[in-house]
């Protein structure tokens, strides 16, 4: 009896149980969302102020910085209040978006997948039929490629800028990163992620990072995480302008 139904939950977990689209490939659609630590740290770590206590999702426990690199990340670390992109309100970039503690969306058809994240209206156009490559490109969210290698999606990216971090303590990258993601719907309410990250401005050698996605099941759609650094107090509206037009647009007008 036990084994029968021991058979009965493998079978449920087996990558054919999973939905698929018209065209074979397991249907990725729905809102997704972790559950780790890793936008604070990839690394193993307590807790701290602001940074809840975590398990590692880095492969092997270390993450290969060159020397001068390593000094980089420190003083990341010492300004990480400040300094961390996502605390001036901007965008995450990826992978950090994927492990944000906020839901994401992922729409998906023949020829494209589309992430679309709460957070400060990030979005992310993934085609999976050949398309030629921008020269010269250079984003915050990298120009990402896709394709199918069986049950699984792979995603290339290049052309990213150097502004964005992958966690909260520090953990960063140059304009020479490459992306290679694998998302691989391994149960019906769960998404195996990987991301393999090069950069040799930064990183000795390539290292990897691995992590659980669960759906939604309970939202129909994303929110909208707004960010602005010249928010009023709590329950007040907000005021002032976007952090990209910062010293750009007049100052906030004064409460009456």
């Amino acid at each position: 009896m036990i084994s029968a139904v021991l058979s009965i939950l493998m079978l449920m977990q087996a990558p054919s149980a999973v939905p698929r689209t018209a065209d074979g490939h397991p249907d990725l659609t729905g809102i997704w969302q972790v559950r780790n630590t890793a936008n604070w740290d990839l690394l193993d770590h307590t807790g701290g102020y602001k940074i809840p206590a975590g398990i590692g999702v880095v492969e092997g426990g270390v993450i290969p910085y060159r020397p001068e690199a390593l000094a980089q990340k420190k003083k990341n670390f010492d300004n990480r209040l400040t300094a961390d992109p996502v605390e001036k309100c901007y965008i995450a970039g990826f992978p950090r978006t994927i492990y944000l503690p906020y839901p994401f969306q992922i729409v998906q058809t023949p020829d494209v997948v589309i992430i679309l994240s709460e957070w400060v209206h990030t979005w992310r156009w993934i085609p999976t039929v050949p398309y030629p490559r921008y020269d010269g490109y250079e984003s915050w969210i990298g120009d990402p490629r896709g394709h199918w290698e069986g049950d699984t999606l792979v995603v290339e990216s290049v052309g990213f800028n150097d502004q964005t971090w992958f966690d909260n303590v520090g953990d960063f990258h140059s304009d020479a990163l490459k992306l290679t993601e694998r998302f691989t719907r391994t149960a019906l309410d769960t998404i195996t992620y990987e991301a393999t990250i090069e950069d040799p401005k930064v990183f000795t050698k390539p290292w990897k990072i691995k992590m659980p996605v669960y759906q939604q099941k309970g939202m129909s759609r994303v929110l909208e995480a707004e960010c602005y650094l010249n928010a009023e107090d709590a329950g007040k509206a907000i005021r002032g302008t976007h952090p990209e037009d910062r010293g750009t647009s007049a100052a906030p007008p004064k409460e009456k």
